[in-house]
């Protein structure tokens, strides 16, 4: 996928200045911020997608569908890979992102918002504004205190659980799920990949099985006809005979070793330090011997020194690189096969035109 530049404005420096993580996770910042919009989010109804893993191309794929069918849609998803303005769409394209964030910044300014909250409420109001007739919101972290859990969506996927953000979110798949499963407080349809978390689902909610498809006919009350697939920055991305892909927990590794078209790949990868990171290593030595490792400029990755530590057990080659784009050179030396995961975060800033060299 080529790399298209973002138009850079003083909104998006603004933007990339706010803090990305709360003091406290909470929910009281984005009602008061909505409030001083003047709560754009009741203007239509919404689609919640919660889950561990896929939850971005699953709420692309329930738009395109619901696109397709001549419903006006709006798509938020998180976190972005090739440009900010990728979180936000209507009608299947960027919004003007700078608009978006001026809109709100007063407010998210004298409110103290983080970078999330002010995505959130950019987001919201774009739909609201641009008059859509639904929109399909990703959950960030977990869901029953994340930003987005101030709409009272109708329809609720949850994609799948692992274990992630285990000191946020709870230290078993139940636990996770729970937290999850939170965003149906208003759910007329909850749809789960199986019945594993049923017992979890609303009393008064309808349990549908499925993904993106069946989220999309719930909202529509009809069938669809036709499958549809998206592709999206950084998700099984194939660049050649290189794969860009984000997994960062094993279960993301396993959805990935079942795709990929080998196993001799050089890896290039950048992991957070709060991940799997064992079972992560273990798993990617299925997809080759040779790992580069690197560090993405997100403040929760691994030293790259420290990963090659944790990976010398399992591959047979193993160099560190600090810097993901010279990493990513290191690795093309070495074979044209590449494999760059890991971390969304290190996806985003190989595309990054201004990390360069």
């Amino acid at each position: 996928m080529p790399f298209v530049a973002e138009r850079r404005g003083s909104g998006l420096t603004w933007l990339e200045s706010l803090s990305p993580w709360p003091e406290k996770f909470g929910l009281d910042t984005m009602r008061a911020l909505l409030a001083e919009l003047e709560s754009p989010q009741r203007a239509y109804p919404s689609i919640h997608v919660v889950g561990t893993k896929g939850k971005s191309t699953a709420t692309r794929t329930i738009a395109a569908y619901l696109e397709r069918e001549g419903v006006r849609t709006g798509a938020y998803t998180s976190p972005h890979v090739s440009r900010w303005s990728e979180r936000i769409q209507v009608g299947g394209s960027d919004v003007d992102l700078e608009r978006a964030l001026e809109r709100v910044r007063p407010a998210a300014q004298a409110l103290g918002a983080t970078q999330f909250e002010t995505l959130t409420g950019a987001a919201l109001l774009e739909f609201s504004e641009c008059g859509v007739e639904v929109a399909v919101v990703e959950a960030g972290l977990g869901g029953r205190l994340d930003a987005t859990n101030v709409i009272d969506a109708g329809i609720v996927l949850l994609t799948n659980v692992d274990l992630e953000h285990t000191e946020v979110l709870g230290y078993t798949r139940e636990q996770i799920a729970k937290e999850k499963l939170a965003v149906a407080h208003a759910a007329r349809v909850v749809v789960t990949s199986d019945n594993t978390y049923s017992g979890l689902v609303p009393r008064d909610a309808e349990h549908v099985f499925g993904g993106a498809q069946p989220a999309a006919e719930a909202f529509l009350g009809r069938p669809v006809e036709g499958r549809l697939e998206v592709n999206l920055p950084g998700r099984f991305e194939q660049r050649g005979e290189e794969v860009w892909d984000g997994a960062h927990t094993p279960g993301a590794v396993d959805w990935l070793l079942e795709r990929l078209p080998a196993r001799d790949y050089t890896l290039c990868l950048s992991v957070l330090a709060d991940k799997d990171v064992d079972a992560i290593l273990g798993r990617l030595s299925q997809a080759g011997s040779h790992l580069i490792a690197t560090r993405s400029t997100n403040e929760r990755a691994l030293p790259a020194e420290e990963l090659v530590r944790r990976a010398e057990p399992h591959f047979a080659q193993v160099e560190a690189v600090a810097d993901p784009q010279a990493a990513l050179a290191r690795a093309r030396e070495l074979s044209p096969r590449i494999l760059v995961t890991g971390s969304l975060y290190l996806l985003a800033d190989l595309y990054d035109e201004r990390k360069r060299a």
